[in-house]
């Protein structure tokens, strides 16, 4: 396990402010506010508030609540201040787009943590991007994302807009792979995903390294996502002789699944992505999913060192909802536009400038900072450059981490 000391949080949330003027209007990309006498500066958030992945969306919309929060406590920005704008998205495409535009057209909005889904992310790309306001995603994991749809054999930046925390189903599907077969000694899997931009992605880069390390398919199944009766393929994984089976989708889906599987006879491990890493998972597969797996990114936030403020002050700030498994990576998404922010302004003489949205952009690109998750910075595709993996399993109606690393490829 990787222990980060204290010294990065500790410093960006003491760090001594600027010296600042208030200064800026809704022209120049920042609210003028009557009641602090300074900037307000609106970080947008866009995630499923309501539906099935609320309790990921929630503690998305937390965990950034807190940042914003923080910074004003701390005056990180001094005649800054910060606000948040959450908008929820359903976990659906069409929604996200509108929110998106709805965000562009709020002139205070310097900068956007989400979405949840890589889906709906492809809806909101190209509408920050002609605005030129930054979006962090903490979640997205599509490689397509940043690398553009030939990312396997032909690397390509689309967006200069769109940056992300978590690391790509390019490490976390082979990283599964890798475990299973090394470490759990499974050989026949049997594959399944929900036919969405995540699921088929992250089961395509699994199945790949699986077969890659001499593991034999022993089938392929695509759910409708809408639908809660799995019993047909779960016969037909029972039938199959796999030995584990992988799924490509989220937590609502996967846990009925589990069930059914277990109910038909197949005494077998469910294995997922940090789509299933929640403990909504665990509550809709009942007591069968002992033993299941699921990879999410990052080390456990618990168990960072860096991490223990995190924890302490989301937990007095009085929120209902758990921070779930992208906490963390929404405070860093958000303090990194918090610190984008802060560059701008001090290079302008401690005001924010007319092209304020296109300048925090620029400045995004060299952010570096000591953040909750460990190192926070971005390569040349906008990709986290940490790429820390962890593998949990259910134990006694929990997620305990088992193995923590980096994808060797």
């Amino acid at each position: 396990m990787r222990q980060r000391s204290l010294i990065a949080i500790t410093a960006a949330l003491s760090a001594g402010a600027l010296t600042l003027t208030a200064c800026g209007s809704r022209d120049s990309g920042g609210d003028k506010g009557s009641d602090s006498g300074g900037t307000v500066v609106t970080i947008g958030v866009d995630a499923p508030l309501t539906g099935d992945l609320s309790a990921l969306g929630l503690g998305i919309k937390n965990s950034v609540d807190l940042a914003a929060k923080t910074a004003n406590k701390q005056k990180y920005v001094d005649g800054v201040t910060f606000k948040i704008e959450a908008l929820d998205d359903q976990a659906q495409p069409s929604s996200g787009q509108q929110n998106a535009t709805k965000l562009v057209a709020d002139k205070s909005v310097l900068g956007v943590v989400g979405p949840l889904n890589s889906s709906v992310a492809e809806s909101m790309q190209k509408v920050f991007d002609d605005a030129k306001l930054v979006e962090v995603s903490p979640a997205n994991t599509n490689p397509a994302l940043t690398q553009g749809t030939d990312w396997a054999t032909d690397k390509k930046r689309v967006y200069k807009s769109y940056f992300r925390t978590a690391t790509t189903d390019a490490i976390q599907g082979p990283f599964a792979a890798q475990y299973l077969v090394n470490d759990a000694k499974k050989k026949k899997v049997f594959v399944i995903d929900d036919k969405k931009t995540y699921g088929a992605g992250l089961a395509g880069t699994f199945t790949e390294e699986f077969k890659k390390l001499g593991g034999t398919v022993a089938g392929t199944e695509h759910i409708n996502p809408d639908s809660k009766d799995f019993s047909a393929i779960a016969t037909k994984v029972k039938n199959s002789g796999a030995d584990v089976v992988y799924y490509g989708g989220e937590y609502p889906q996967a846990g009925p699944l589990s069930k059914q599987i277990k109910a038909a006879g197949a005494k077998i491990p469910v294995v997922g992505g940090d789509g299933i890493y929640s403990a909504d998972f665990i509550k809709l597969a009942g007591a069968t999913a002992a033993g299941d797996l699921a990879t999410s990114v990052g080390a456990p936030v618990e168990e960072l060192a860096s991490a223990k403020e995190f924890v302490a002050n989301y937990k007095n700030g009085g929120y209902k909802e758990a921070y779930e498994a992208y906490g963390g990576y929404s405070y860093d998404s958000a303090w990194a536009i918090i610190e984008a922010v802060k560059k701008v302004v001090d290079d302008n003489g401690g005001k924010l400038p007319d092209d304020a949205r296109a300048k925090v952009t620029e400045a995004m690109q060299n952010v570096s900072f000591d953040g909750v998750t460990g190192k926070v910075s971005f390569d040349e595709f906008g990709d986290a450059t940490n790429k820390q993996l962890t593998v949990y399993a259910v134990e006694n109606g929990n997620w305990k981490a088992v193995k923590s690393g980096t994808y060797s490829g």
